[in-house]
């Protein structure tokens, strides 16, 4: 049981009582706090109140191997760091609310800030700021409206939990209820925060493969050049400042019921979180240049999920608007439409399954240029210069999720699978879990394979075996 002392001016003692869990955001509430349903009666005088405070968390032991490194032998296999942990403080009366969430590892920073957030409760009206991760849209996972929150694939070890890959930003947060069933929210992030990969080790995404042709193509120029001159060449790489409200980003959010289905509408003004990369290149002076850039654009999105026939159903749309409107900008992405569909289901003996296809679709893919340029002279093929070229107009994925419980729900058997249909590449997650009451544990492997140039099957190399033993309080 996770352990809530409550402090008044009358009581000198400590009472425990049960604290509500974290779980996955829903557009109905999202942290589960002391007042999240704004329990004060409106905008009176603040009388005293009970201070509520909750502390909860979860200490869990890893082993974590990779088949790649089994077959090299035991010298060069490694289990991990093993402990991991999560220890969660909340204090709040009917008026307010803070919270702070911090993860636990033996790494070099052995601490850090998963959530820090203030709110304040008005009637209907919350007002919430501080380190912050949300969830915007229906779809259950990786859905095209879940634009706040950007996140990190460091390391695909993980993939069950969104929320665990999700990258808390500082943000500016209202929402008001308008009844039961109808909720508006407004949203201010002063910064940006892109996808957030591996910089070394296993994990490194292929496109960095891109600076190794780089440094091939310098080798094959020096032979062709006087003696010296290459000796102070290198290649500069151009970030921007994306801290700057320059890259600050704002929405709206509308949901409510009508009948037995459940309605979004939402307006996002953001940067894609994939970078824009251009590659410069001159022969007089010899210089190379990597120039990163995030785009800004504008969507457009509308969600419902309804109850149909036993099924629990979901979908999103939306339409993302760069400023590329002709197509033709070879350093802008192309405006998109995206879309997502999913359910899930009780079927027969107790199997439960969780459906859910995603995809965007490019706009005016015509307008792609795949040209390179070629210098005869040095015999250099150069990139080519839209940001686009050699990608495919759509992009889909299909994740699924078959499980069955067993033993009154304390064993669990699980098969999940993320598909990319464009590069053929695929994830396979099966596991077993027990649970009873606090304490969980997790035996899980997660097998990547497909194309080599698939964002999954980059990773092709990388299978993974893991156990997990975790006590929650």
């Amino acid at each position: 049981m996770k352990k809530t002392i409550i402090l008044t001016a009358l009581l000198l003692g400590a009472s425990f009582l049960s604290a509500q869990d974290f779980g996955f955001g829903s557009d109905s509430d999202d942290s589960g706090g002391a007042n999240s349903g704004g329990g004060n009666s409106g905008f009176g005088s603040f009388g005293a109140s009970p201070l509520t405070v909750t502390i909860s968390g979860e200490v869990s032991a890893e082993l974590l191997g990779y088949t790649d490194d089994f077959s090299k032998g035991a010298d060069k296999t490694r289990l991990g760091d093993i402990f991991s942990g999560k220890l969660n403080f909340s204090a709040g009366t009917q008026y307010a609310e803070g919270v702070i969430n911090l993860k636990l590892q033996t790494t070099a920073q052995p601490v850090t800030i998963d959530e820090a957030y203030a709110r304040a409760f008005f009637g209907g009206l919350e007002i919430e700021g501080g380190l912050r991760k949300l969830t915007w849209g229906k779809a259950d996972s990786f859905g095209p409206l879940d634009v706040i929150n950007p996140l990190d694939y460091s390391e695909l070890t993980d993939l069950g939990d969104i929320m665990n890959l999700k990258i808390a930003r500082p943000l500016i947060h209202a929402s008001y209820r308008a009844g039961s069933f109808t909720k508006i929210e407004a949203l201010f992030v002063p910064s940006f925060e892109p996808l957030r990969f591996a910089g070394e080790g296993r994990w490194v995404p292929a496109q960095m493969a891109q600076l190794d042709e780089l440094s091939s193509m310098v080798d094959k120029l020096k032979p062709m050049l006087p003696p010296g001159i290459l000796d102070n060449f290198k290649i500069d790489i151009n970030r921007p400042d994306i801290s700057t409200i320059k890259y600050a980003q704002a929405g709206a959010r509308f949901t409510t019921t009508v009948g037995p289905a459940d309605l979004g509408l939402q307006y996002y003004y953001g940067r894609i979180t994939r970078p824009a990369t251009t590659f410069a290149f001159t022969i007089i002076p010899i210089s190379a240049a990597i120039n990163f850039d995030y785009n800004p654009y504008h969507q457009v999105g509308v969600d419902w999920a309804q109850v149909l026939f036993g099924f629990n159903v979901r979908a999103e749309l939306a339409a993302n608007i760069t400023n590329d409107l002709n197509g033709d900008d070879p350093s802008v992405y192309n405006p998109s439409l995206l879309w997502s569909f999913g359910f899930d289901r009780d079927l027969i003996a107790g199997i439960n399954l969780n459906f859910q296809c995603n995809e965007s679709i490019r706009l005016m893919n015509d307008k792609i240029k795949n040209d390179k340029l070629f210098i005869p002279v040095i015999n250099i093929t150069l990139p080519p210069k839209d940001i686009e070229a050699n990608t495919d107009m759509t992009s889909t994925r299909i994740i699924t999720a078959i499980s069955k419980k067993f033993f009154r729900d304390e064993l669990e058997t699980r098969f999940a699978v993320m598909w990319g249909i464009e590069d053929s590449d695929f994830l396979l997650i099966p596991s077993i879990i027990w649970t009873r009451d606090t304490i969980s544990l997790e035996l899980s492997a997660g097998i990547f394979g497909g194309g080599k140039e698939g964002q999954l099957g980059q990773y092709k190399d990388n299978t993974f075996i893991k156990t997990v033993l975790t006590y929650s309080f």
